[in-house]
């Protein structure tokens, strides 16, 4: 009764509700409330490349170059002012702002006028733990300009910021939209990266399962499947928004993607299909783990029931002769026999033995 107790409480999933926020009010609800906001400034095209690095909002004016590409990181949201900041100069409504820094809301695609709004949610796993690092990143699309918000420093996009510096690929060649793509795809190989090691871990529950019948095991199998779910929870959104990018293609509003590169966002699309299906057949691993260790419990326990009951058998004639020559009755011939004992003794003796080859010979035990 405890062990399924104790299973009961594993499998209980708590609902944790999230903070409401007004919708004019803005407010970071995420839990890196101690980064500092930093802006960093990319403005290029084929032929330059300007980067611009601890400045001021009222200096983006003077920095940014509608003519050519511009990218605005933002790391650290805590900075509400430097936000709205933000907001007001780019024409950015009020609820988008709430989106950006509200963390607790799901991965979701707005179109507004002549801004592409984007947040998605990015995984990472703990090291040497079982749990997941969660991060919201948000994408404002604009015609020449492209802001990223990202609640803390991380290297997600460092290999993009190479290329853009040393001018590999076609980056410099494309514009903003381009960009948003290669940041997408960089989110969503944290993705694979999450599930390789989740994959990596529940290998290790295959083996251990095979040797150990010591609850824990469920434990993990039922940690490893909140946290695939958690996964496809956050995918599933990020499916739905993808596929949504194909209907701005025939939108009169808002046109900042160019036709030829529908096909881009097509691709990260096609990946969210392959990560949900890795998803769904790891959950079936996991299912199958579970049905493992519940066969190898209940194997031993047949094979103990096994061994109690030929043991229970072996004594069962013997406990008879004893309880026959234990009654006290005075007419019982082999009370006198002076081998008697000796005889009883070797017939039970002779019985096991008996017993023993023919439960061998029928592969009983």
């Amino acid at each position: 009764m405890l062990f399924l107790n104790k299973i009961r409480q594993v499998r209980k999933i708590k609902y944790k509700k999230g903070k409401k926020v007004q919708p004019s009010l803005l407010e970071y609800t995420g839990s890196n409330k101690g980064v500092k906001t930093e802006m960093q400034l990319f403005v290029y095209d084929a032929l330059n490349l300007d980067e611009f690095k601890q400045f001021k909002t009222q200096d983006l004016n003077a920095c940014t170059n509608f003519d050519k590409v511009n990218w605005l990181n933002i790391h650290g949201l805590n900075n509400i002012p430097l936000i709205q900041s933000i907001g007001e100069q780019f024409n950015v409504d009020t609820f988008m702002l709430g989106d950006i820094l509200n963390t607790t809301k799901r991965t979701k695609l707005d179109e507004y006028h002549d801004i592409l709004f984007f947040n998605i949610k990015s995984l990472l796993p703990v090291e040497d733990s079982d749990t997941l690092i969660v991060e919201q990143i948000s994408f404002l699309l604009k015609k020449g300009i492209l802001i990223s918000f990202q609640e803390k420093r991380s290297d997600f996009f460092t290999h993009i910021r190479e290329r853009i510096r040393k001018h590999s690929g076609i980056v410099r060649e494309k514009k903003a939209d381009y960009l948003l793509y290669l940041l997408l795809d960089a989110v969503m190989e944290n993705f694979y990266i999450t599930i390789e090691n989740e994959e990596d871990k529940v290998e290790e529950l295959i083996n251990l399962s095979k040797t150990s019948t010591n609850p824990v095991v469920l434990e993990q199998v039922e940690k490893h499947r909140d946290n695939y779910n958690f996964l496809k929870r956050s995918i599933i959104p990020l499916r739905d928004s993808l596929y949504a990018i194909k209907s701005i293609k025939d939108d009169e509003i808002f046109d900042e993607i160019e036709d030829k590169n529908f096909t881009f966002f097509d691709r990260l699309h096609q990946k969210s299909l392959e990560l949900l299906e890795q998803i769904e057949y790891d959950l079936t691993t996991l299912d199958s783990v579970s049905n493992f260790y519940f066969s190898t419990q209940s194997h031993k326990m047949n094979e103990v029931m096994k061994t109690l009951t030929v043991v229970s058998v072996f004594f069962m004639p013997l406990t008879f002769i004893v309880g026959v020559y234990g009654m006290n009755f005075d007419n019982m011939p082999e009370l006198h026999w002076k081998y008697g004992y000796f005889i009883i003794l070797g017939c039970m003796i002779l019985l096991l033995a008996a017993m023993a080859y023919y439960f061998k010979k029928k592969k009983w035990y």
